[in-house]
């Protein structure tokens, strides 16, 4: 894996739904009650959706980054190699 930011950003988002998720886990089995259990079910659903996104987007992400679009993530395209990019600034 690389560390372009898009990777960084999505991985640690991806980290974020983890703890979220085992969070709702560990108050579901300290928590009886159906009208606070419900909801955090819900939550926890939800966590489970965003992760699995996030893992399809970096996917995507990663399967498309030796597409013909080299220009997104093409370092001296975007002047970040500290190369001349020929402009007079």
């Amino acid at each position: 894996m690389t560390s372009s930011p898009i990777f960084t950003s999505d991985s640690y988002k991806v980290a974020a739904e983890q703890k979220a998720r085992t969070t709702y886990d560990n108050i579901l089995r300290l928590i009886k009650d159906p009208e606070v259990c419900d909801p955090i079910r819900f939550l926890r659903e939800r966590e489970i959706i965003h992760f699995q996104r996030f893992g399809e987007a970096l996917r995507v992400t990663q399967d498309n980054l030796n597409s013909k679009n080299f220009y997104a993530f093409n370092p001296a395209f975007d002047g970040l190699d500290g190369g001349n990019c020929g402009c007079n600034k």
